[in-house]
């Protein structure tokens, strides 16, 4: 039983690893000169565009009109939310600013994921995770089985911090209060933060990404699960592995409100 166990387990990890870009997994030793892609080819693989269709989630039929009203009524309210941030001039980041990026998605989602701060392309075009991060997020949520457009996607901070450094705590504490915002207004069953910015401040921790994961946090009622911001995994290919199964827990989350 214990084999078919780890059958499954050890499938579920390589399905999500190649909806999300990886395609060869190379044994150390195994691979030889005439077998083994070159580094370009294995960048294309981690870090190149989606194909294919994404994996449609289903939603169940009954109480539409009931969940409808509800998304009317949240979708305001975030409206609302976005008008009192209006110009912010709260911290000094709306100095190199182009665009506030606010954050999108379903207004009823089940699932919202939490990151950071805007990068130069979402700067530019003021929507969030619209880079190459953007890029892998969105192959990271085909591969739980959702579209990016079921989700609501956000960051702790709504401006550009200059040359994509971390915000400091003074930037944190203006804009936290929206964040919050938006989070109640929402109210999904589970929260997904990326990387230790949004992990740290969602959970008041000072801990480093690698403690906080593996773990049912509760964020005012809500369980939160942390993982690896997909900018530190473009950059750390190995650690998709760790990441996909912060995504199943996830998963088995979301699952367990449907038993």
């Amino acid at each position: 039983m214990k084999n078919a166990q780890d059958l499954q387990s050890l499938q579920s990890t390589l399905y999500g690893l190649r909806l999300w870009g990886l395609r060869d997994v190379w044994l150390p030793g195994k691979a030889t000169a005439q077998t083994r892609p070159t580094d370009s080819r294995e960048t294309r693989e981690l870090q190149g565009p989606e194909t294919g269709p994404s994996p449609a989630r289903q939603e169940p039929a009954q109480n539409a009109a009931a969940r409808e009203a509800q998304r009317e009524a949240k979708t305001k309210l975030l409206k609302e939310i976005r008008e009192d941030l209006g110009d912010c001039r709260r911290c000094p980041l709306h100095r190199g600013r182009t665009q506030i990026v606010f954050g999108e998605g379903d207004a009823v989602a089940r699932l919202v994921f939490v990151g950071e701060g805007p990068g130069a392309d979402e700067d530019r075009l003021g929507r969030p995770f619209v880079g190459q991060a953007g890029q892998l997020l969105n192959k990271m949520i085909r591969a739980m089985g959702w579209r990016r457009e079921e989700v609501y996607i956000c960051n702790v901070v709504k401006c550009r911090p200059p040359g994509n450094r971390m915000p400091l705590p003074e930037e944190i504490e203006r804009c936290a209060p929206f964040l919050v915002r938006q989070l109640e207004a929402v109210r999904p069953l589970v929260i997904c933060s990326l990387g230790a910015c949004a992990s740290q401040t969602l959970l008041g921790a000072n801990r480093p990404i690698s403690e906080l994961r593996q773990k049912i946090h509760v964020w005012r009622g809500i369980p939160l699960i942390a993982t690896y911001h997909p900018a530190y995994l473009l950059r750390n290919g190995a650690k998709k592995a760790d990441t996909w199964k912060d995504l199943q827990s996830v998963m088995e989350l979301l699952a367990s409100f449907d038993a």
